[in-house]
């Protein structure tokens, strides 16, 4: 489903021309002309990204970012300011403000885009742990405090082999009690990250010796730094280097001639966003794994599945947006613990989730349903999409023989997946009971297959 974008602008030939824009793409728009406007419109709509004029009368575009960012409805709302100022001393005033990027008129279409692709990731990946510690706290953990704003003592790796650039950046960094390591050298650079779990990475896209952005994409798929804030530095008119940043998947960007207070106000945004974001996954698994993990398997248990997929459907319902569900059987599971003890059965529930984890997204809720069933539900998601992953999952089980402590030491096993789709008006009862009459038929056919059951008939 295509994300929601309000548009804030006292002009209406300016909203007409953004929103035009915007629906060729294929978002769903929401507009205002005040800033007083934008705020109640903020309430009833929680758009994903907002897009901010600056110069408006009564409340300007400063004022009112202040105002989303301060309250915790709406301050995980990225906001992208639009304005005709092109001074960094106004950049730097939006992003002190709490914007997230400050873009200046004439707007260039594909960077504008490319930062809301982006923008609109980050969101989904905050809400859904925000989701978790929504549901921790009924579970009686603590909630995480979304305001940390001392950035001191964050570690940042500054890989640019210009001495004077990396000086002055680490220089100005320093008066605000960040630590900087200025590392040149690209290979020893992605070696430092192994041993230190960094804040923050900059990235220099000018460096003489390797290539800047091949660079990113390999700190982005390594699993120390695949979740690390990238931050890039261009020349101030590459912006085709800037979208293709950003569809890889870097999180902000400086241009050159670097400006001191920008360097601040976007490093400041990136640590504190990652304080966060850490601060909900360690509050979370904290005072959470005991209550809701399943002591054999280690992932979600069912107490668990029951709270958090109501919050997964409202927050399906209130986006438009579909999620997928499917239940895991394995087949003949009985036998194995007739035939070899329950400890050789103990040890295939075990390996299981080992095989699914890593085929599904971090977003994605993996439970132990019951006995030898488990169960995913995954946001955001077609039914064709899900289909495809089922299938995946399917194969990886059937590919390796599972290890168990008496003879042969070895069995071959395979799994049974039942899948459906939320449709509109559906309770969580509703999705589940389809996806089982999926896997009932599967049961009662064959075994070793995906199956799909949905209300109504999937376009292919």
């Amino acid at each position: 489903m295509a994300a929601r974008i309000l548009v804030v602008d006292d002009l209406l030939p300016n909203i007409k021309v953004l929103e035009a824009k915007l629906k060729n793409e294929f978002y769903r728009v929401t507009t205002a002309q005040s800033g007083a406007e934008a705020i109640e419109k903020i309430k009833l709509e929680q758009p994903d990204v907002i897009l901010l004029d600056v110069m408006m009368p009564d409340m300007d575009g400063f004022e009112t970012c202040r105002r989303i960012k301060s309250n915790p409805i709406s301050s995980n709302i990225p906001v992208v300011m639009v304005t005709a100022l092109s001074d960094v001393e106004d950049r730097v005033r939006g992003l002190d403000a709490g914007a997230d990027d400050f873009l200046t008129k004439p707007i260039n279409d594909l960077a504008l885009f490319a930062r809301i692709r982006s923008l609109v990731r980050l969101k989904s990946m905050t809400d859904e742990l925000r989701l978790r510690d929504q549901t921790g706290e009924q579970f009686g953990g603590v909630s995480a405090n979304e305001s940390i704003n001392d950035v001191s003592g964050s570690k940042i790796l500054l890989i640019d082999d210009d001495p004077s650039q990396a000086l002055q950046i680490k220089t100005k960094l320093q008066e605000i009690g960040v630590q900087v390591s200025i590392i040149p050298d690209p290979a020893e650079a992605v070696e430092s990250t192994e041993n230190i779990d960094y804040d923050l990475i900059i990235v220099s896209t000018q460096l003489t010796t390797d290539d800047g952005m091949h660079l990113c994409t390999h700190l982005r798929s390594q699993d120390k730094t695949i979740s690390t804030p990238l931050l890039i530095i261009i020349e101030d008119s590459d912006t085709d280097l800037l979208v293709k940043g950003f569809d890889m998947g870097i999180n902000d960007y400086l241009m050159t001639p670097i400006d001191s207070n920008e360097v601040v106000a976007r490093v400041k945004i990136q640590v504190r966003r990652k304080r966060f974001q850490d601060a909900l996954q360690a509050k979370g698994k904290k005072s959470l794994d005991m209550a809701i993990k399943d002591g054999l398997t280690n992932i979600f248990n069912r107490r668990y599945f029951d709270i958090h997929v109501e919050r997964i459907m409202a927050n399906s319902a209130a986006t438009g947006k579909p999620l997928a569900l499917m239940i895991l059987d394995l087949d003949h599971f009985k036998m194995v613990n007739d035939t070899y003890g329950h400890q050789s059965g103990d040890e295939i529930l075990k390996q299981l989730p080992q095989r699914v984890i890593r085929l599904v997204r971090p977003t994605d809720l993996f439970a132990r349903y019951g006995g030898e069933e488990f169960v995913i539900i995954m946001p955001d998601t077609t039914v064709l999409n899900a289909a495809s992953v089922a299938e995946r999952i399917r194969r990886a089980v059937e590919a390796d023989d599972f290890i168990i402590p008496v003879p042969p030491g070895t069995l071959h096993k395979t799994v049974s997946i039942g899948v459906s789709v939320s449709e509109q008006g559906d309770t969580t009862k509703d999705i589940l009971e389809r996806a089982d009459k999926a896997l009932y038929h599967i049961k009662k056919t064959s075994r070793n297959r995906v199956a799909v059951v949905t209300k109504t008939p999937v376009k292919k």
